[in-house]
């Protein structure tokens, strides 16, 4: 069924005359202390309604039996906001935008589904594309969880040892008027170091972590930042892979709701909030304005790999684009999975040798002059 999605813009426009703008509300997806609607409550809100929308139940009766089934008061009233708008004669997908919980990515996901009556279908896939953002985000916290803590009792108990005992093998050298190894030494003025800017540096940490926060919305720093993370050995392959990942299943979502590819490269652009595969998308985007191909607009940026490259170029000349994407998808949150559980396996055995080896180099640099005392007494 064919549609002019320019006339959806045109729609989307009139609607949110007295509204904030879209970049505003897409920057509410995700806010401080889980208060707002969130990837997991999507999940499970899209799989419901597409369950209910498939089964014949109306809108209506739909979105009224979800809000019984939620337990948070601001959840219920944020749906029941969406229903009193449908009931008064709104377009969901309307309803969902005004709402400000959802992006505008959902927001055409929703509209173009209404428009060629695939609502329940597009839902399903809504739901689908949450879970597996969901899963990746698991699958990233889970990997990093063991080496940070892991880290973080490391350098506590190095800070520990470099605050409190190694002054007190420090009195007992001086006492001595021993010759120190230059391993000693060089612990010793650490320690040194530690007593008297501790503080200072723990003080600066923590207002690094506090100002990375209003600055997280900044473009120059996210663009330094995120292009930074990419340059990291392992990690940034595998972010990498995780972003080409989203990529992948956003377009499958959006060629299944049958939006033209150029509409779903600009809609991915600002959905996605990782710079630079925004800005290599606006590259394709624009080559594709100039009448290449998707394919060979993807070839120009470093971003993509060669695989997404040669099986959307066979894409094209099948016809078979969402089947294509779909087996992309597929393959990139597969080798996520697969890469996330090797690198926990690699990093744990590699950080507990550096934790030990640490640790052991701080007691040899201390009993290292006792070791050489003894000797020169007996």
């Amino acid at each position: 069924m064919a549609f002019k999605i320019e006339n959806t813009l045109k729609k989307k426009t009139i609607s949110s005359k007295n509204s904030t703008s879209v970049e505003h509300f897409l920057k509410k997806e995700i806010t401080l202390f889980g208060t707002s609607f969130n990837n997991k409550k999507k999940q499970a809100f899209y799989m419901e309604l597409a369950v209910l929308l498939k089964a014949g139940v109306s809108f209506k009766e739909g979105l009224s039996l979800i809000i019984e089934s939620l337990k948070k008061d601001a959840d219920k009233e944020l749906i029941q906001t969406i229903l009193n708008q449908v009931v008064n004669g709104k377009p969901f997908s309307d309803a969902l935008a005004a709402s400000k919980s959802f992006t505008e990515y959902e927001y055409y996901s929703i509209k173009i589904g209404e428009e060629t009556g695939t609502t329940a279908q597009v839902c399903h896939e809504l739901g689908y594309f949450f879970e597996r953002k969901n899963e990746q985000k698991r699958i990233i916290i889970a990997a990093l969880t063991y080496p940070t803590i892991v880290l973080s009792t490391a350098v506590l108990v190095v800070v520990f040892m470099l605050s409190y005992v190694v002054p007190m093998f420090q009195d007992i050298f001086k006492q001595n008027n021993m010759e120190l190894p230059f391993l000693t030494q060089l612990i010793v003025r650490l320690s040194v170091l530690t007593k008297t800017y501790g503080l200072y540096f723990f003080l600066f940490i923590l207002i690094f972590i506090f100002s990375t926060q209003f600055f997280k919305n900044n473009v120059k720093y996210k663009r330094v930042l995120h292009y930074s993370l990419l340059k990291i050995p392992v990690l940034g392959t595998f972010m990498n892979k995780v972003y080409l990942a989203q990529f992948t299943q956003a377009v499958t979502l959006l060629t299944t709701a049958k939006v033209p590819l150029l509409n779903s490269i600009q809609m991915v652009k600002k959905m996605i909030h990782f710079v630079p595969l925004q800005e290599a998308l606006e590259q394709v985007e624009q080559s594709i304005l100039k009448g290449n191909s998707l394919s060979s607009s993807l070839k120009k940026t470093p971003i993509f790999d060669n695989r997404i490259i040669s099986l959307v170029k066979v894409a094209e000349e099948t016809n078979q684009t969402e089947y294509v994407f779909k087996q992309l998808s597929e393959q990139y949150n597969q080798e996520v999975v697969q890469q996330s559980k090797a690198m926990t396996t690699v990093l744990e055995p590699f950080i507990i040798l550096f934790v030990g080896i640490l640790v052991a180099v701080l007691l040899v640099a201390m009993y290292l002059p006792m070791f050489q005392l003894s000797s020169a007494i007996g």
